[in-house]
């Protein structure tokens, strides 16, 4: 079996089929030469608890039955006919990897940024610039979910306080330069209807040097909102948190803010010789269910710089079936469909089947989900291809990609890799400095040289 990405969506399902009762083997293909996507580039380096799974996933591709094949691209290394031919069954684990777009006048603008993008260039990603813009001081992030609180935080957090993690050496030195005093987060409903986890915001509130602000007037609660509350411990905990705040009379006397501002619907990012001023949001009010309504009322804030943080959006791959309108692949219940029909052989699993929600307890069951439906598929005999074993398979897809010069990486080259980077940390105290260069990580994964070094 052949699974394509190596996140937690990825290895997981890797795992649940070679803890089935049917005999397989199964490799994990990576475009990237180091596996666990968005553990390893979308979790704030300042999260080192949720980057733990990290053990849990290695010891998966450390189990003899799972291979990484990382450094490989499903349409510039391989296609799908390279796959058909080697594997009985491909599952898509490719996860969400850009940003969701938001069409609000002004979002061309100089200084609109994609939340993904940043959190890509704080996290190491080696696909992204080594450098990014940092001269805002009043900076305006649009969404209220996890990741808005991860570049809320990064953006006021002091670089002090970011040295215990693995930050590479660039992003180190970009922060150094970061202007920010004041970051606004908005949303268009209020503090019941947010999808902050507990733990993500009470961290806030412990940030060195930085006041969280909250508006007494944001805390306006109808029937739907009590009723949140009363149904969800987590949505409780959510909102007393930010209820603490407010009743909060000590002075704000830290050097940077972060203002969560709800019930303010982004209308406009306002701008003047092609840059960032503003950003214009219309007052709303409870409408029942959950949902809002516009006031008319307008309100224009001063900012430098716009981070979209509304979502993420599919990874389209080459070859797949995609529904470009949800950002993700047309399946039943993991199978995938192409117009329609079930096309037998494909799966999909992770943020690619049911969009960018949930959290690894989600992405584990959709696993099993999508994996219980591939072994009744293979027991009823739908996915026998009639392959032989001597010309199939992980050594025959290893031949190819050596005859294709493809500089593959694998599971023992992620533990060079891994090793490399606590060597790195060693010496100025910390776990790990992650590596960004992506020729760099894969001559450590080969052992090969590189700029005069044999690594």
């Amino acid at each position: 079996m052949a699974v394509i990405g190596a996140g937690p969506a990825g290895i997981y399902a890797a795992d649940t089929l070679i803890k089935s009762d049917v005999d397989v083997v199964v490799d994990v293909f990576e475009k990237l030469p180091a596996p666990y996507g968005l553990v390893r580039y979308g979790v704030a380096p300042d999260h080192p608890r949720i980057k733990q799974i990290i053990s849990a996933l290695f010891r998966v591709l450390q189990s003899g039955d799972v291979r990484l094949i990382g450094n490989v691209e499903v349409g510039r290394d391989i296609d799908f006919e390279d796959l058909r031919e080697h594997y009985d069954a491909v599952i898509l684990a490719t996860g969400s990897d850009r940003d969701m777009p938001f069409d609000i006048p002004g979002v061309d603008l100089e200084g609109v940024y994609g939340a993904s993008q940043f959190v890509y260039w704080y996290d190491g990603h080696p696909d992204v610039p080594r450098d990014w813009p940092l001269d805002a001081e009043n900076i305006a992030v649009l969404g209220v979910g996890n990741v808005a609180l991860d570049v809320a935080r990064m953006l006021a957090k002091h670089v002090p306080d970011l040295m215990g993690t693995d930050i590479p050496e660039n992003v180190q030195a970009g922060l150094k330069l970061n202007q920010a005093t004041d970051v606004h987060v908005f949303g268009r409903r209020g503090p019941a209807q947010c999808k902050f986890t507990p733990l993500e915001l009470r961290e806030l509130g412990e940030v060195g040097d930085v006041d969280v602000i909250v508006d007494v007037e944001d805390f306006d609660f109808d029937d739907a909102a009590h009723q949140a509350m009363e149904e969800s411990k987590m949505t409780r905990m959510v909102v007393n948190t930010m209820v603490d705040w407010v009743m909060e009379d000590s002075p704000k006397e830290a050097s940077r803010r972060i203002h969560l501002k709800f019930y303010n619907r982004p209308i406009e990012i306002l701008g003047e010789d092609g840059r960032v001023v503003g950003i214009r949001t219309e007052r709303t009010e409870p409408a029942g269910g959950g949902s809002v309504r516009g006031t008319g009322e307008m309100i224009d804030t001063p900012v430098d710089a716009v981070y979209l943080a509304v979502g993420y959006y599919g990874a389209y791959v080459p070859g797949a079936p995609f529904d470009e309108e949800r950002g993700v692949i047309p399946n039943d219940e993991g199978r995938v469909l192409q117009d329609g029909r079930i096309r037998r052989g494909m799966y999909a699993t992770g943020w690619i089947k049911r969009g960018p929600v949930g959290l690894i307890g989600s992405t584990k069951s959709d696993a099993l989900q999508t994996v219980s439906h591939l072994l009744e598929d293979w027991k009823a005999g739908l996915l026998d291809r009639g392959l032989q074993d001597e010309v199939v398979g992980h050594d025959a897809m290893v031949q190819l990609l050596e005859e294709r010069g493809v500089r593959y990486t694998t599971e023992r080259g992620w533990a060079m890799l891994d090793s490399f980077e606590r060597r790195l940390g060693e010496g100025e105290g910390r776990e790990r400095i992650k590596v960004v260069e992506h020729e760099t990580m894969t001559a450590v994964s080969r052992e090969e040289s590189h700029d005069g070094k044999l690594w």
